[in-house]
Order: structure tokens, then C-alpha cells, then sequence
């Protein structure tokens, strides 16, 4: 079992930067692909990021591309999504996903979830 724990959302204005965090517990972290989704008010899930167990390959959505980082820390039993030059189209609860084996930009292929942080983004 893994439990994830989001942190680091808030308001901000166009142009701002965050960095969400999703702290996870349990054991074996290291084994495990790490993702970032959003779902904004009336709107699917969708994919935002994502990094392999050791954190060398990492994958992104078009539209966060060069404007967003994932990193994960294995020590840390974290996973971080550095987020610049925020637009109000990146408004949306945020949440992170752990799954064993290779990243997925499919949310069915995750099988842990945290709760999500909210970020809103005001032009």
C-alpha cells in the first residue's frame, strides 16, 4: 500500500510560479511510476506529467510542456511538480498517482491516489 499526500497549491496570478508536492508512505517508493493530473470544474481528468521509479525519464502533457517540471526524490519518499508561468487555464485540483512499473499517462493504469490540492490561477 502507498498513501499520498498532496501539498503546495494556492492562489496566484498569471505568470507565477508553484511547486506541488505529494508526499507518499509506505513501502518501496522507489519501484514506483509517479504521475501529476488535474481536473478543472466540469472537465475530465487529464494527464499532466509523469516519471519513471528512479526519476530519469520523464513524460508531459502539450500543454504544460517547458512550463512544467516533475522530479521525484527517493529519499524523500517525495514527488514534485514545479509549475511556471501559470496560466488560469491551469486552474484545477491537482493530484499525484503511484503505480508500480513503467510511467502511463492512463489514469485506469495508477493504482494509488491522494486527495488532490487545488490551484487556482487569477488573471
Amino acid at each position: 500500500q502507498v498513501q499520498l499526500v498532496e501539498s503546495g497549491g494556492g492562489l496566484v496570478q498569471a505568470g507565477d510560479s508553484l511547486r506541488l508536492s505529494c508526499a507518499a508512505s509506505g513501502r518501496a517508493f522507489s519501484s514506483y511510476a509517479m504521475g501529476w493530473y488535474r481536473q478543472a470544474p466540469g472537465k475530465e481528468r487529464e494527464f499532466v506529467a509523469a516519471t519513471s521509479w528512479s526519476g530519469d525519464n520523464t513524460y508531459y502533457a502539450d500543454s504544460v510542456k517547458g512550463r512544467f517540471t516533475i522530479s521525484k526524490d527517493n529519499i524523500k519518499n517525495t514527488v514534485y511538480l514545479q509549475m511556471n508561468s501559470l496560466k488560469p487555464e491551469d486552474t484545477a485540483v491537482y493530484y499525484c498517482a503511484a503505480r508500480y512499473g513503467s510511467p502511463s499517462q492512463r489514469a485506469y493504469n495508477y493504482d494509488y491516489w491522494g486527495r488532490g490540492t487545488q490551484v487556482t490561477v487569477s488573471s
